[in-house]
């Protein structure tokens, strides 16, 4: 009963891996496929595959399987539309997708032809209405509308998702590599990539390969959001507070100076990002954290849901954002890990509404865009007697 609750909730998905959230009916087609081509050992797969409930060794496998799949235009445009249809269908109403764009000379494929891909994706949904083009102001209040009009159909609403692209710099890049990647960012702002993340292996790469790209991201004003602490390194831990990014992914494996620093930290802001139940500061904001619980769980980086730092970041009013990861390699959806935060936490479908609606302020997407989602949840909220 709660998970449908949740389902018809509008939710904001901020931390969600285009290629962890492939289905796996279709990675179970596609594999099959590279089986009879002697491309992988489909046995090998199929079971990790067909399972749910995958133990970390298994995501491993099914991530080095993604990897050999994306490397085709096609699998990309295809994987794209699928995985927005998907969150569309649980009323996810803005939808953050990070990728890392790929170079693959065998298959004729650049990191531009990789993002085309991801663009035609989108340009290829029909089942709901995929706004990832940001446009003026002026212009978005002469051609925006909520309606479609035809010969046999008038008025009739259609289901809107806002989606916006942060191309992700992958740990085991060059400092070159990185750069392109960021530049290849700042050349597609106008199809809707709004920011960077850095991710990736958390054992490979030194911060410092990464830092010049991501400084220059930020010179160019692009966001950037980092995975940080997934793994027991407080020096880089430590580095990557100081640099200030506007969110940060998981914050599993901080030490106690690491969590002072990530509770009192403030960041510069253009917008202020706190919403008023928070204490609101002229200059910054605090550390805005992307909890992705199944994830951490299923990684081992948390040991269960009882001991996950969310309660405590909740209990100081510190800004989350409930979020999937990699919604197909862990077997969840945003809907689950509302429901499961609020089983955990004693949470009340009005705290679970709030945190949801406090998503919106973190977004990288622009002004005109938060108060139409604004407006959603204002409308929601009314129509669920919250």
């Amino acid at each position: 009963m709660e998970m449908e609750w949740f389902e018809s909730m509008p939710k904001v998905e901020l931390h969600a891996h285009l290629n962890g959230s492939i289905r796996d009916a279709t990675l179970l087609e596609i594999a099959k496929g590279l089986g009879e081509k002697a491309v992988i050992v489909f046995s090998d797969v199929e079971h990790v595959i067909l399972k749910s409930d995958r133990s970390l060794k298994e995501v491993f496998k099914l991530f080095d399987l993604i990897h050999i799949i994306t490397t085709d235009h096609d699998t990309v445009t295809r994987i794209t539309k699928e995985v927005v249809e998907d969150f569309a269908s649980e009323n996810v109403i803005y939808l953050e997708l990070r990728t890392t764009p790929k170079r693959n000379d065998s298959k004729g494929m650049s990191k531009r032809s990789y993002m085309n891909a991801v663009i035609e994706g989108l340009r290829s949904i029909t089942s709901v209405d995929v706004d990832f083009a940001p446009v003026s102001y002026a212009e978005r209040r002469t051609l925006d509308s909520d309606y479609v009009n035809g010969p046999n159909v008038s008025c009739i609403k259609r289901k809107k998702l806002y989606v916006r692209l942060l191309l992700s710099i992958d740990r085991r890049e060059t400092t070159a590599s990185a750069m392109e990647t960021v530049k290849l960012a700042l050349e597609m702002k106008d199809v809707g990539v709004v920011g960077i993340d850095l991710s990736g292996n958390p054992v490979v790469g030194e911060w410092n390969t990464f830092l010049p790209a991501l400084k220059f991201a930020r010179e160019q004003g692009l966001p950037i959001t980092l995975h940080c602490g997934e793994v027991y390194n407080q020096h880089e831990i430590h580095a990557m507070l100081e640099f200030l990014p506007e969110r940060i992914g998981h914050a599993c494996c901080l030490e106690e100076e690491a969590w002072r620093k990530l509770k009192s930290s403030k960041i510069p802001v253009r917008l202020l990002l706190w919403d008023s139940d928070r204490e609101a500061t002229v200059n910054g904001h605090k550390h805005q954290v992307e909890i992705c619980l199944t994830s951490n769980i299923r990684t081992n980086t948390i040991p269960d849901i009882d001991g996950h730092h969310f309660a405590d970041l909740y209990k100081e009013k510190h800004p989350l954002i409930i979020c999937t990861d990699d919604s197909g390699v862990f077997s969840t959806s945003l809907s689950k890990e509302y429901t499961i935060a609020a089983a955990a936490f004693g949470l009340s479908r009005d705290d679970m509404f709030k945190l949801s609606r406090n998503a919106v302020e973190y977004v990288f997407a622009d002004d005109y865009v938060i108060e139409k989602l604004q407006e959603t949840f204002d409308t929601a909220a009314k129509e669920l007697n919250l």
